[in-house]
């Protein structure tokens, strides 16, 4: 008899007997059913092996057999993985309550004397047929889900370390000096970061943002760091700062690029000039220490004035310009590392993070890494909820 295909869980019975007539009254029981399918083992010895093999829905068990007594076969069907699930109606002529009580002890599902009625045979063998054929379709199920959240995790992981491949190498110069830190959130979040020499004397930074988590905000944040690392934004001068996030925002509209947007905070730093140009979409300050550190640094935050971009096409963007003194620090960072929410739900005050971000690193320890202990010792320890990205650039 054909088996059913994969994943089609039609009833299938195995019966095991080692009394033909018996099977034969079985078969002709259920030979008028077209959804059951019907298989014999005369072979208690064979009846695990034969079981693993058809996985069938229900298994009919006599206890009286040669060789091997039917209530030892119970407990090698539910010691093996392959068959600990599959229902067990046991088809005895033996009547006596204290075998029924070791049988269903044993994991019997349901017990018939023999020969049972027919209708009452097919009633149980449905019945119990149903419910492992559910368990099957539930496990199934589950399978399925562990796969696709496998599979989502492949591709996370793979569109961080495509991300993570498309940093900048970091610089330390008689001019500039960097330093960053990028750990991806669980869910991978829309953050990038990135910087350049766009001539000799004007050095372009900026981090973005992307809405959401996942695959689509990783590809959107590639995207637009693909297009300023370019210099793709047509009749766009890259070192205007407020040309670049109006031209930005220009070609990702969020009408185009499914509903979906970023912040920015973009910078144009002049060498010859000491000069800082820059412009923000909707994203936090960037964090301005000046002076070498010989003595208290100047705080300034560098505001991003203009929203988030494509939200409206043609908005204008203003710039800003700042001066720069030698040693000054400029940081860059998205709103993960300073929306932080405390043990007790309250959310970490911005001046906190301020001070925090300014206040000089123990020896030992680089900037960045103790704002990033500091950002656990504010969430009691706890992981950072979505993409830590800072950067760091020291004027020399």
């Amino acid at each position: 008899m054909l088996k059913s295909p994969p994943g089609n869980h039609g009833i299938k019975v195995l019966l095991v007997d080692d009394q033909q007539i018996v099977a034969e009254a079985i078969r002709r029981m259920l030979e008028s059913e077209d959804d059951i399918e019907f298989h014999y083992c005369s072979d208690p010895a064979q009846a695990l092996l034969r079981a693993k093999e058809l996985s069938p829905t229900v298994i009919l068990q006599d206890l009286v057999m040669p060789d091997i007594d039917g209530l030892l076969l119970l407990k090698f069907y539910r010691a093996n993985e392959a068959t600990r699930d599959i229902p067990i109606i046991v088809l005895s002529s033996q009547e006596e309550p204290v075998t029924k009580a070791k049988a269903f002890g044993l994991g019997a599902s349901d017990y018939l004397v023999k020969l049972p009625n027919r209708v009452e045979l097919i009633a149980r063998i449905r019945h119990h047929s149903s419910g492992y054929i559910h368990l099957l379709e539930r496990n199934e199920a589950f399978e399925a889900l562990r796969e696709s959240q496998r599979e989502l995790a492949e591709d996370l992981a793979q569109a961080e370390r495509y991300v993570t491949s498309l940093l900048p190498e970091k610089l330390n110069s008689d001019r500039l000096i960097t330093d960053w830190m990028f750990i991806p959130s669980s869910k991978l979040g829309g953050d990038s970061f990135g910087y350049h020499w766009l001539d000799d004397q004007n050095f372009a930074c900026y981090l973005l943002d992307v809405c959401g988590h996942g695959v689509k905000s990783a590809l959107m944040s590639v995207s637009a760091m693909n297009v300023l690392r370019a210099q793709s934004l047509a009749g766009c001068d890259f070192r205007d700062a407020s040309q670049v996030l109006s031209a930005l925002n220009n070609a990702f509209l969020m009408e185009k690029h499914n509903e979906m947007y970023f912040t920015i905070w973009y910078g144009v730093y002049n060498t010859d000039t000491r000069e800082l140009n820059y412009s923000g979409a909707g994203h936090p300050p960037a964090i301005l220490l000046s002076g070498d550190g010989a003595s208290p640094r100047k705080c300034l935050q560098l505001e991003s004035q203009g929203p988030m971009t494509g939200v409206v096409e043609d908005m204008p963007y203003d710039g800003q310009r700042v001066d720069v003194a030698p040693g000054s620090l400029l940081y860059l960072y998205s709103d993960g590392i300073c929306e932080l929410h405390k043990p007790d739900g309250s959310m970490w005050p911005f001046g906190e993070f301020v001070e925090a971000i300014s206040a000089p690193p123990p020896p030992g320890e680089s900037a960045i890494e103790r704002i990033h202990s500091v950002g656990r010792d504010v969430q009691g320890g706890a992981p950072f909820v979505d993409d830590f990205s800072i950067l760091e650039i020291k004027f020399v």
